[in-house]
């Protein structure tokens, strides 16, 4: 019965995220990563700044990083579109399918990238620095950067902590340092699951890894797993001990910390090699699942769980806390 349930939620919640992906004009976009520009809204969480002026920067600086991200994904698949075409998923994204034309999509990439700019600046300078450092950010990674081992998971981390930057700046609320590493720790995290993930694919299956999975190794990323996801979990246990360590503004915040764990040893499951192995074609096609953390929110029930629990958590105690009816 629970089975059937849990098959049931995951159908309805898949096709309500997929039906709007049947646009062309909207798939070129890649909504399904919009998700990883929720962060933008940890500053007005965590400070408990809960008005309608927060509300509205926090979901400002959401969209304006939804549509920078976007124009780059536009750009990376105009830059690509040829060998996009050879490809046998690829083919079938709108630009290179040819059910968005080039001439479309750079527009629509000048415009979402010029006008996010152009607005983030007009609401605060320091939201536009943000912004600006993000494309430049992308700028280097897609030149660059992505082509470059170590280096290519920290420019992804850089971005999440841009985002968060982003929201803090667009609320007029400071960050702690604690919160800001372990958004760092934790953007890491994702990023080297992300390629031990594609490199047990690839030899799994006996494909080709792209040039800079050669010069990662499963032994060195899990050794680097283990820095990270060690120093996750510090730097969230010292933000959320408190103001004492000029963290959370109660030491409360501490009872959040088990569903961090779970999320982690739930992501770890993901890409774990018994769990790859029972992957569908269709999946292993589309890149397995712990390859798209924006997917694995949306798609694995528990993961999606975590962070609700995690979410209602963290509002519950800091309204408590609001309220001085904890400390």
């Amino acid at each position: 019965m629970k089975s059937s349930q849990s098959s049931f939620l995951k159908r309805t919640f898949s096709g309500l995220v997929a039906r709007p992906l049947k646009v062309p004009y909207i798939a070129a976009l890649r909504p399904r990563q919009w998700t990883k520009n929720f962060v933008v809204f940890a500053a007005p969480l965590f400070g408990f700044s809960i008005n309608l002026q927060s509300l509205f920067g926090g979901l400002l600086a959401f969209l304006l990083f939804c549509c920078a991200s976007s124009s780059f994904y536009l750009i990376n698949d105009i830059a690509d579109v040829e060998s996009d075409r050879q490809h046998p998923v690829k083919c079938k994204r709108p630009i290179a399918a040819g059910l968005v034309s080039i001439p479309v999509a750079s527009g629509m990439a000048l415009v979402l990238l010029g006008g996010s700019v152009a607005v983030a600046w007009l609401r605060s300078p320091a939201l536009g620095a943000a912004i600006i450092a993000y494309a430049v950010l992308q700028v280097a990674y897609n030149l660059r950067l992505k082509r470059m081992v170590i280096l290519d998971i920290g420019a992804i981390a850089t971005g999440f902590v841009l985002r968060a930057y982003a929201g803090a700046a667009a609320t007029d609320i400071v960050l702690s340092p604690w919160f800001v590493l372990c958004t760092a720790m934790l953007a890491l995290f994702l990023a080297i699951e992300k390629r031990k993930a594609e490199l047990r694919l690839a030899q799994s299956k006996g494909a080709k890894p792209r040039a800079v999975l050669k010069r990662y190794s499963l032994p060195l990323l899990s050794r680097m797993e283990n820095v990270v996801t060690t120093g996750t979990v510090v730097c969230y246990a010292l933000w959320s001990s408190g103001p004492v360590v000029r963290g959370a503004s109660t030491s409360w915040m501490l009872l959040t910390l088990p569903y961090v764990l779970y999320g982690i040893f739930r992501y770890q499951l993901l890409s774990d090699p018994q769990q790859i192995a029972s992957y569908t074609d269709s999946e292993v096609e589309q890149g397995g699942r712990s390859e798209r953390p924006e997917e694995i929110l949306l798609k694995d029930l528990p993961i999606l769980f975590t962070v609700i629990g995690w979410v209602i958590s963290c509002f519950t105690i800091l309204w408590l806390r609001h309220q001085q009816l904890i400390q």
